[in-house]
């Protein structure tokens, strides 16, 4: 199968399909939450192996479980008030709990199996970078579902930002394909990326912008500025977090974090740009619409 098809099919059924479990209401969103988990442990699993080309790590398994902790965490606190009735108040800081339990149990076997440490600083800070990248910024992917108790926005919210972080994908790469022939070459990690290209992820972004102020007027019609704006920013974060994924295999010697997704790589390839955007989003719903979140 051709890249042009193996993209096509992925954007023409898997974004409708990720959509389609966004949208789902069961449980509070059950399915997303689930969704989320499971992407945090493939991804930390594709991370592990890139990093482990290069350095010696502890267990995968344990790297895994404590991302997939972290994760969990923050998708518990909104499922779980369905099944009992109750509210997490404090739901943000348990999430921060969890975070900071995790990389401790990071520091604690290091300090407890290590006899030589001369690669401590190295398992460490990678390790605690996995747990990170994969599992801390995924979940405010979580927190815009979060149930509020008043009313659900977790629909407006979660769409609105896959379809930014989505269409500045998709419209930097047509752009690309189409008029970057002549402008690429200006980013040494990705030396195929164009200036067009960059152009299209800022359209495609701030365009989705402009859906959600048509379809969700009620929470993002307050001004057309502001999503604009959001998708602007969304699209720099996004474009930033593809690129910095591309030096992390570079360095390791890598083309792709791994094969599950046809046409896109692994899954580390289709979230590179989800997880460092999804917090600068989450801000931004705070700053510009501060009510809803």
């Amino acid at each position: 199968m051709s890249k042009l098809a193996s993209r096509l099919l992925v954007f023409f059924i898997g974004v409708p399909l990720i959509l389609a479990i966004v949208i789902a209401p069961f449980f509070n969103h059950l399915p997303l939450h689930v969704l989320i988990c499971l992407i945090a442990g493939l991804a930390a699993n594709e991370l592990y192996d890139i990093f482990s080309i290069k350095y010696k790590l502890p267990s995968k398994i344990f790297i895994i479980c404590n991302t997939v902790f972290v994760a969990l965490v923050a998708s518990a606190i909104n499922v779980l008030p369905y099944f009992i009735g109750v509210h997490f108040s404090n739901g943000q800081e348990l999430i921060s709990y969890a975070y900071v339990i995790a990389i401790t149990a990071i520091l604690f076997v290091e300090v407890i199996n290590t006899s030589e440490f001369e690669a401590s600083i190295a398992r460490i800070g990678l390790s605690a970078f996995i747990i990170t990248y994969c599992g801390y910024l995924i979940t405010f992917v979580s927190r815009l579902a979060q149930d509020r108790g008043y009313m659900d926005y977790t629909v407006p919210f979660v769409c609105v930002f896959l379809l930014m972080v989505f269409l500045c994908d998709s419209i930097a790469w047509f752009l690309g394909v189409l008029l970057g022939k002549n402008n690429r070459g200006i980013i040494k990690a990705s030396p195929n990326k164009s200036i067009m290209g960059f152009i299209g992820g800022f359209i495609g972004s701030a365009g989705a912008g402009v859906i959600g102020f048509l379809v969700w007027p009620e929470v993002f019609g307050e001004s057309l500025v502001k999503v604009i704006f959001m998708g602007i920013m969304v699209a720099l974060v996004s474009i930033t977090g593809d690129l910095a994924e591309s030096v992390i295999k570079r360095s390791a010697g890598v083309k792709d974090s791994g094969c599950l997704i046809p046409g896109r790589g692994g899954v580390l390839d289709s979230i590179d740009s989800i997880v460092v955007a999804a917090p600068v989003y989450y801000l931004l719903l705070e700053i510009l619409f501060g009510p809803f979140a």
